[in-house]
């Protein structure tokens, strides 16, 4: 007899992306109808993202009124709408393993993009988003980073990159940084390297697509506070994107090839004994989970799956050695923080708010719900108005008791939370990294 639901924490099994029977169509479709079925039968999801309202409604309007109803070339209407944020597999499913049920909702999304991927069924504007490297290389250019920038502002032509690439108008895009954060990063000091019975006493660097091209502030910020608390650190000495954008989109072989430029050198780093900091929660998951799922048997992938850490996850880690410099001299006032999904997954904790809540006088709103922008998913002119009514509930919430400071580890949940805001006409407040503000605090 079936049980009811898990009382087990969830787990997960590898991917078997490699195999024929994975991008089997008729194989996917038999397992596509299965969890359907399952998911229609339960609803609890439905809240969550516009993946389960459109499979509903498939449900609903079909002469059965049940799965079987449903025409099989609409199950990609529910695929399309998922973001692989895992919400539904960490937080509400009762389903999953070791339920004997086997429901791995996100996964099955992701194989069925696989699929639609090698069948050729992708477009170049997708294509186009998830190349963050081929993009990068207008950062670090002044001239051509101006002109980006200035086109990406530019109402006409914002609207001709709507029509011509699918990219909404109304949705935030990021500017390309003049220096790039791997060119302007500042050598560390020559430490000694403390270690402590909870973290590794040096640092290595992965910089990340955005904070390398878009925002090295962000880096900046964890390099001064690194060298602030007598951390010595290094830069990786070559780092490609981690593959994410590319895992969104089902080109698994992309993030394959991606994983071959950046795992060796990671690797290396995580046997000298190195803890390895990324500042972008979606790059830290790829490393901890997807990755290590896509290549269970490949001991590199599994070493620099142990040596990730999330910055805030090493500060109050360090923090319970004894060895956090925790003297801050400035507060931080009202702060609406914001967890973001691939954080929440990492399954650390609060980490980002343990720490901001260690600044005297400082208080917290946390805020633990999807923003709605998903990575490429809101910027997507057929998706951006259901990423706004997704991160509705966020924007409000954020607002609450009107802060100083907007904040999330997801720089890009939080400009999209920034204009959320806006347009739901919300009292306008700071935006700041979490990074950013703890060198606030540190007053450094």
């Amino acid at each position: 007899m079936a049980r009811e639901g898990n009382l087990e924490a969830p787990t997960r099994h590898p991917l078997d992306w490699v195999s024929k029977e994975f991008y089997d169509e008729d194989a996917l479709n038999t397992e596509l109808e299965r969890v359907f079925d399952i998911c229609h039968g339960c609803r609890r999801c439905v809240s969550l993202c516009q993946s389960f309202p459109t499979l509903f409604d498939l449900v609903d309007e079909s002469e059965t009124m049940e799965v079987d109803g449903v025409d099989k070339k609409d199950y990609m209407k529910v695929v399309d709408q998922c973001y692989l944020c895992d919400l539904c597999y960490m937080t509400k499913c009762p389903y999953t393993p070791p339920h004997e049920w086997n429901l791995d909702f996100p996964h099955l999304m992701l194989r069925a993009k696989a699929v639609k991927y090698k069948q050729g069924h992708v477009t170049a504007r997708d294509k186009f988003l998830s190349n963050t490297d081929g993009l990068g290389k207008f950062a670090g250019i002044p001239i051509v980073t101006q002109a980006v920038n200035a086109v990406n502002k530019a109402q006409a032509t914002r609207g001709l990159l709507e029509n011509v690439l699918g990219v909404d108008k109304k949705a935030w895009l990021p500017e390309f940084a003049s220096t790039k954060f791997r060119s302007g990063a500042k050598k560390s000091a020559d430490y000694p390297a403390k270690e402590g019975k909870n973290t590794p006493g040096k640092v290595a660097i992965y910089s990340t697509c955005y904070v390398n091209y878009n925002e090295p502030g962000i880096g900046h910020d964890l390099l001064a506070i690194l060298d602030h608390n007598k951390i010595p650190y290094v830069m990786v000495d070559k780092e490609a994107c981690c593959g994410m954008p590319k895992l969104e989109q089902g080109d698994l072989e992309g993030v394959a090839e991606k994983k071959a430029i950046n795992i060796p050198h990671l690797a290396k780093l995580a046997r000298e004994g190195y803890a390895i900091l990324t500042p972008i929660p979606s790059c830290t998951l790829m490393y901890k989970q997807e990755l290590p799922l896509m290549f269970p048997d490949c001991a590199d992938t599994q070493l620099v799956k142990q040596a990730m850490w999330d910055p805030f996850e090493y500060f109050v880690a360090r923090n319970r050695d004894g060895l956090l410099n925790i003297d801050f001299k400035h507060s931080l006032g009202h702060i609406s923080y914001h967890i973001p999904c691939h954080s929440r997954v990492q399954n650390v904790g609060r980490k980002t708010a343990d720490m901001l809540q260690l600044v005297p006088d400082t208080k917290l709103n946390v805020v633990e719900r999807c923003s709605g922008h998903a990575g490429t998913y809101g910027v997507k002119k057929e998706f951006h108005a259901n990423s706004m009514k997704i991160g509705k509930p966020v924007f409000k919430a954020m607002a609450n008791d009107e802060p100083d400071y907007i904040s999330s580890d997801c720089q890009l949940a939080g400009h999209h939370i920034v204009q959320g805001m806006e347009e739901n006409g919300l009292k306008k407040a700071e935006m700041a990294h979490p990074l950013t503000l703890l060198r606030k605090a540190y007053a450094i």
